[in-house]
């Protein structure tokens, strides 16, 4: 089961007022098919995805037992979180 915090919910809304759209459906492809999972902030665990060429999708979220709890997301430029 996949849940949203308020905020993350809320950052639909903030990231629609600034042109930048982003659905629940590839928030959810972030988690289930990453290209990159992060483990540096554990027990946060932060996906990335691809969006285009230059972008990707980061989303911050924690499991507990049988729960994703999605946290936030944001995107960035890709060169920015190369590794």
């Amino acid at each position: 089961m996949i849940v949203f915090t308020k905020h993350a919910e809320y950052k639909f809304i903030i990231l629609k007022r600034h042109k930048f759209l982003i659905s629940k459906k590839q928030v959810i492809k972030t988690i289930e098919y990453p290209n990159l999972i992060d483990k540096s902030r554990l027990p946060l665990l932060i996906a990335q995805r691809e969006i285009d060429r230059d972008y990707v999708l980061r989303v911050v979220y924690k499991k507990e037992f049988e729960i994703i709890k999605i946290i936030t997301f944001y995107s960035g430029r890709k060169k920015q979180y190369e590794k």
